[in-house]
Order: C-alpha cells, then sequence, then structure tokens
C-alpha cells in the first residue's frame, strides 16, 4: 500500500489568525502538508532555504520585506514552488503588479474558505487560479482599462512565441522556426500564460488578436 504524497504549503502572513484559519482548512484534508508559518517575507525565503515547499501561500502587505518583493525573490531562490497569493486587496494595481512578479494564483482572503483548495490544487498542476473578482480586474486590464498593453510585460522571444501560437503554429512547428526545444516553447507559453493571466490557448489567441499582434484571420 503505498503513502498519501501531501502537497507542502509553506504560509506567510503577519496575522496569525489568517494563519490559523489557513492551516485549519488545509489540515482538514488529507492531502496538504503544512510545513510552515511565518509573519514576514524575509522568514519565508529562510524558511523555504531550510524546508522545501510545493506551494508558498502569501498575503502582499507584510512587515519589511512584503509579498511583492517575497514573490520576485521567491520564484529565482525556490523556481519549482508555486506562489499562491491570499490577499484583502482585489485592486487591478495590485493583482496586476503581483501576476508581474511571478504569482501563479490570486485568491481573495473573503474566498479563502470556500476555493483555497483548489486554488492550491492548480497552481500545484500548473494552472492558474484567480478568484472571480480578481479575473475581473486582469480582464479590464487586458481590455485597456489599466493604461499600457499587457504585452509590454514580455520579452522579445515571447513576444514572438506569442505571434506563432495566435498564427496557429505547433509546438513542434515554433520549436523548429527558433531552432529551440519543444520543452522551451513549453515553458515560454506557460510564462505568457501566467504573465497574461489567461488560463488557456483560446484566450492568448484572442489577446494577440485584441492588441494588434495578429490579424483576426
Amino acid at each position: 500500500m503505498t503513502s498519501l504524497v501531501r502537497t507542502r504549503v509553506l504560509l506567510a502572513d503577519d496575522h496569525n489568525l489568517v494563519r490559523a484559519g489557513v492551516r485549519r482548512i488545509l489540515e482538514s484534508h488529507p492531502g496538504f502538508e503544512v510545513v510552515g508559518e511565518v509573519a514576514d517575507g524575509t522568514a519565508a525565503l529562510e524558511a523555504l532555504a531550510q524546508t522545501p515547499a510545493d506551494v508558498l501561500v502569501l498575503d502582499l502587505s507584510m512587515p519589511g520585506m512584503d509579498g511583492f518583493e517575497l514573490l520576485r525573490r521567491a520564484r529565482d531562490a525556490s523556481p519549482h514552488t508555486k506562489r499562491l497569493v491570499l490577499s484583502m486587496h482585489k485592486d487591478p494595481e495590485y493583482v496586476a503588479r503581483a501576476v508581474r512578479e511571478g504569482a501563479d494564483g490570486y485568491l481573495l482572503k473573503d474566498s479563502a474558505v470556500q476555493d483555497l483548495v483548489s486554488a492550491i490544487e492548480a497552481v500545484q498542476a500548473g494552472r492558474t487560479f484567480h478568484s472571480p473578482e480578481v479575473q475581473r480586474s486582469l480582464s479590464d486590464l487586458v481590455r485597456g482599462g489599466g493604461g499600457g498593453s499587457p504585452l509590454e510585460e514580455l520579452t522579445a522571444r515571447e513576444r514572438e512565441v506569442l505571434k506563432c501560437i495566435a498564427d496557429g503554429l505547433s509546438t513542434r512547428d515554433i520549436a523548429a522556426r527558433f531552432d529551440i526545444s519543444a520543452r522551451t516553447v513549453e515553458t515560454h507559453r506557460a510564462n505568457l500564460m501566467r504573465k497574461l493571466a489567461v488560463r488557456s490557448v483560446a484566450q492568448l489567441v484572442r489577446l494577440a488578436i485584441r492588441e494588434g499582434l495578429v490579424g483576426p484571420g
């Protein structure tokens, strides 16, 4: 009989009651293990160095190193750890910045009881997860409500790959065009979906058309 493989979760939030509530939710499910609790970003980085975690659940407003800097530094310090923001802030600028800094998901605290488990499962599986209100904020930004184009955050190669995806090229075709591996193409696609906060290739294509990267034909 094989033992259950649990998803290891590290919690970073400066409110003790929030951490206790999140721990209680997760410990009620056998597939999760809370491997640590910290109250600021610096302690979170130290904990990641000492205790590997599959998912980092973090607040954005913390003393010292805030959640934005933690997102950026955790991405480099522990690239295999997924990063799920758990915040009370739903303002578009907060959401957009968190996504730019490397958030794999963004969950509002008032949705934690219903959606925390699903959110962690989604980001752990390589998908994105956003609360409905957060998704609306991101959609507003994509439609231009937030000022500049969302494509501004992409590297030159990511823009090229996005254009190829929108033109209907397969992973193999894109790899051949740029003389890169299929795995690298898949990495670019995953980064595009994370940076642009979309969940499917179809949404990538619609966004590329809307931003004028390719024509509607």
